[in-house]
C-alpha cells in the first residue's frame, strides 16, 4: 500500500560493504522506504578529469531496488574533488574579507566558475543517462543545502553583466543607487566592484555605506547559485522528464530568495534542526513558510535528526516522544515525506556524533531505533490516508526575502530590528489562537484570504500597494506595522511621507520614528482592553481618516496613536505603530478574528501547550492534536471523533506529554 516516504540520508560509501546488508535489514525493520544517496560522492565517482567510476553507486542503487527502497538520488555536486581545486584554482571562493579560500569544508565552489559549471554539468549528465530507467529512482536531489557567497574577480565581472542586464545603462544604475552621494557616480561598468569588507562594508554583512549596491549583490548571489541549480535541473529533465526534482532548503534562510527558487523546483524540501529551546511556534512557522513556496503543495521534510545534532553549542538529546511529535508537526503542516539525517552514524570527521537511526553500536537495540521503528509502523498504518491532503488558511502573512535583505542592510533606525523576529511575533499570535496561516509573496493573489498581515514591509515593490488597495476595497482586512512603506524596490525612499504608497489605504502619516535602546520600553493603552508593553521602534503618526484604537502611554509622544484602523471601501486597514508584546498581539488577533469571523481549527477547547492543525482531503477533515507540554492534557470534542492512530472513537481524548492524535469525524 502506498505510504509517505520515510527514511533518510544514507552514506554507505563511508564504510565497508559488508555492513550494507545489515543496514538494509534495519531500514526495513524500521519500515523505511526511501534513502537519499550520493550527496557527497563526487570524489569517488570522478578521480580525475576523464576517469569516472560508477560501480559502487551501481551496487548501492541495485541494493536499494532489491530491498524495495526508493532512491532520492543526489547529483553529488555539493562538494567537488580536491584534484579539481588543485588543477583549477578558479573554482575556489573568495570570502567577504577578500581572502581566497583553499580546498576544504563544503559549498566552497564559486558559482560563477566556468570550471565548476563544466565539470558539474558533465557529472550530472552521466548520472542522468545512467540511472534514468533505474527501478529505485524516485526523485532527484540537486546538490545539497545551497548557500554562501563569493567575491572573486569572476563574480565581480559577472555582477557587472547582471547589472547591465537589469538596468540597461549606467545612468539608470546611478539613479537606482543614488550614487551622487559620497561621489560614487560610475562612468564605466568596470569601475563597479563587489561590495564587501574591502569596499562598501565596515566589518559586517549588514553594515554598508550603499544599501542599493549591497542589495543588488545579494540578488545577484542568489541568482548565481540558482543558475547552477537550473543548469542541473535542465539536464535532469532532458533525460527524466517524469521524475520530480528537488533541492533541500533551510527554512527562513537569509542568503537565498527561496520564493524565486521555488518556481524551478518540482517538490519543496527542507531541513529542520530546531534547538532544544526553539519555540514550537517558530518551528511551525518555518514549515508553513516552506509550504507556502508552492501555494500549499505538500513538501518533504528532507532532514531532521532522530535525536541529537553535533554542531550546536550544547547538543541535547531529543527526549522520548519528541522525534515523533516533531515529525507529526511537519505532517500536520503539509509534509508528505519524513526523512532523517542520517541512517548510520559516521565514524570520523565532524558529523560522527550527529544522531542516526543506527548508532555506532551497530544494531537496533537502542531507544532511538525503537522510536523510529515505532513511528515507521504508524506511517504504514496511515498508508495513503493523508497523502496529497491540503492545509487551508484564511489568513496570510506576507514574507519577502528582498524586503528582509533591504531592511537589515538599512543604516538605522535600530540595529536590533530583525525581520524574521517581527514576522514570528505575528505568526505566534495567530498560532496561540489556533488560527492557520499561509505565507505568501508580494506577487501572489490575496483574494482568497480574509486577513493579510505584512509585518515591517519596509520595501514596497511595484504593484503591491495597488493589490492591497483592491483587496481592502473588496472587503479584506490588511494589517501592517511600523517601518513599512518606506522605500521602493531600489531601496530609495518613497517621497511624500511615510508609509509611502500605503498612506491612503492606512489613513495615516508618520512624521518621526523613535528607536528605543535595549531595556527601554513604552506602553500601549487600548481603551476598553488593557495596557501593554512595547519596544524597539515607535512611529509618531497623525491620523488622516483612520480611527485611533490605542495610544502611547509615555514619553513626549504620550497620547499619540499607537494603533489605528482605517475603513477603506468594504474592508479595513490596521497600522501597528510599534513592536508590541505578545499579549498585545494576541488581543489584536482576537479583535480582528472576531471582526471578520475567523475561527480556530478545532471546535473543542484546546488547552495551552496543545497545537491543533488541520489537513483536508477529498472533503474530509483530519485534525492533528500535538501536545508539546510536559503534562498530560485532556481535550473535549463537540461530537464523536475517530483517532486514526488508536482507532478509538470518543468525545474526548487524553494526550500524554508529547502525545499525538489524528482525528476524523466518526461519521465521515
Amino acid at each position: 500500500m502506498k505510504k509517505m516516504a520515510y527514511g533518510g540520508d544514507y552514506n554507505p560509501e563511508q564504510w565497508e560493504s559488508t555492513v550494507w546488508n545489515e543496514d538494509m535489514k534495519l531500514m526495513k525493520q524500521a519500515q523505511m522506504n526511501m534513502a537519499t544517496v550520493n550527496v557527497f560522492s563526487w570524489a569517488l565517482l570522478q578521480r580525475d578529469e576523464v576517469t569516472y567510476d560508477f560501480s559502487q553507486l551501481d551496487e548501492i542503487m541495485d541494493m536499494l531496488a532489491e530491498n524495495g527502497i526508493q532512491a532520492c538520488l543526489a547529483t553529488g555536486t555539493a562538494m567537488y574533488p580536491a584534484w579539481m581545486a588543485k588543477a583549477y584554482p578558479d573554482i575556489l571562493r573568495v570570502d567577504f574579507d577578500g581572502r581566497k579560500r583553499k580546498y576544504g569544508l563544503r559549498h566552497n565552489a564559486c558559482p560563477n566558475s566556468p570550471t565548476y559549471r563544466l565539470f558539474a554539468a558533465k557529472l550530472v549528465e552521466k548520472l542522468a543517462n545512467r540511472y534514468k530507467s533505474h527501478p529505485a529512482l524516485a526523485i532527484w536531489h540537486v546538490s545539497n543545502e545551497y548557500g554562501g557567497d563569493c567575491f572573486c574577480e569572476r563574480c565581480e565581472a559577472a555582477f557587472r553583466v547582471w547589472l547591465n542586464k537589469k538596468y540597461g545603462s549606467l545612468e539608470k544604475l546611478n539613479e537606482a543607487w543614488n550614487t551622487s552621494f559620497w561621489s560614487h557616480t560610475f562612468y564605466a561598468w568596470d569601475e563597479i566592484v563587489a561590495p564587501n569588507n574591502l569596499s562598501e562594508h565596515l566589518g559586517s554583512e549588514t553594515f554598508t555605506a550603499f544599501q542599493g549596491i549591497s542589495l543588488d549583490y545579494k540578488r545577484f548571489n542568489s541568482d548565481s547559485l540558482l543558475a547552477c541549480y537550473q543548469m542541473e535541473y535542465d539536464i535532469l529533465k532532458a533525460y527524466t522528464s517524469d521524475v520530480p526534482i528537488t533541492t533541500n532548503m533551510m527554512g527562513a534562510y537569509k542568503p537565498l530568495d527561496y520564493q524565486k527558487w521555488a518556481k524551478f523546483i518540482d517538490v519543496i524540501s527542507w531541513d529542520n534542526y530546531p534547538s532544544v529551546d526553539t519555540p514550537v511556534s517558530e518551528v511551525a512557522m518555518h514549515h508553513d513558510l516552506m509550504r507556502g513556496l508552492k501555494s500549499g503543495q505538500p513538501f518533504m521534510l528532507m532532514e531532521q535528526t532522530p535525536s541529537v545534532t553535533n554542531w550546536q553549542p550544547y547538543n541535547a538529546l531529543k527526549r522520548p516522544g519528541v522525534m515523533r511529535l516533531q515529525s507529526y508537526q511537519a505532517i500536520a503542516r503539509g509534509a508528505d515525506a519524513i526523512l532523517f539525517f542520517q541512517i548510520r552514524r559516521s565514524i570520523g570527521a565532524c558529523e560522527k556524533f550527529h544522531g542516526a537511526l543506527i548508532d555506532h553500536v551497530g544494531h537496533g537495540e537502542t531507544r532511538v531505533f525503537r522510536e523510529c521503528a515505532s513511528f515507521g509502523a504508524e506511517l504504514s498504518q496511515l498508508g495513503d490516508t493523508l497523502l496529497d491532503s491540503q492545509v487551508l488558511a484564511e489568513v496570510a502573512i506576507v514574507f519577502d526575502w528582498e524586503n528582509w535583505w533591504a531592511l537589515e542592510l538599512s543604516s538605522g533606525p535600530s540595529r536590533d530590528l530583525s525581520y524574521t523576529k517581527e514576522v514570528w511575533k505575528y505568526y505566534d499570535a495567530f498560532y496561540r489562537k489556533q488560527i492557520t496561516v499561509d505565507f505568501v509573496s508580494v506577487d501572489e493573489a490575496l483574494e482568497r484570504y480574509k486577513v493579510v498581515v505584512a509585518p515591517v514591509l519596509y520595501m514596497t515593490k511595484p504593484g503591491f500597494a495597488e493589490k492591497v488597495k483592491r483587496f481592502v476595497e473588496r472587503g479584506g482586512t490588511f494589517v501592517t506595522t511600523f517601518f513599512s512603506g518606506i522605500v521602493d524596490e531600489r531601496d530609495l525612499v518613497i517621497r511624500g511621507g511615510y508609509p509611502g504608497e500605503l498612506r491612503e489605504i492606512l489613513g495615516i502619516w508618520v512624521e518621526e520614528i523613535d528607536a528605543l535602546p535595549p531595556g527601554t520600553d513604552n506602553e500601549i493603552i487600548w481603551p476598553g482592553k488593557d495596557r501593554y508593553s512595547c519596544s524597539l521602534l515607535c512611529d509618531l503618526l497623525h491620523p488622516e481618516g483612520a480611527e485611533v484604537k490605542a495610544v502611547y502611554g509615555k514619553d513626549f509622544y504620550k497620547g499619540m496613536p499607537a494603533l489605528t484602523c482605517n475603513p477603506f471601501g468594504e474592508g479595513k486597514a490596521w497600522y501597528v505603530a510599534t513592536s508590541g508584546d505578545g499579549v498585545f498581539l494576541e488581543e489584536l488577533v482576537a479583535t480582528i478574528a472576531s471582526d471578520v469571523g475567523l475561527s480556530s481549527i478545532f471546535n473543542g477547547e484546546i488547552p495551552a501547550g496543545v497545537e491543533a492543525t488541520e489537513r483536508i482531503k477529498e472533503g474530509k477533515s483530519y485534525v492533528f492534536l500535538l501536545n508539546h507540554s510536559t503534562e498530560e492534557q485532556s481535550v473535549q470534542f463537540c461530537g464523536k471523533y475517530l483517532d486514526l492512530l488508536t482507532s478509538n472513537i470518543s468525545t474526548y481524548i487524553v494526550l500524554e506529554s508529547k502525545g499525538v492524535a489524528i482525528l476524523r469525524k466518526a461519521n465521515v
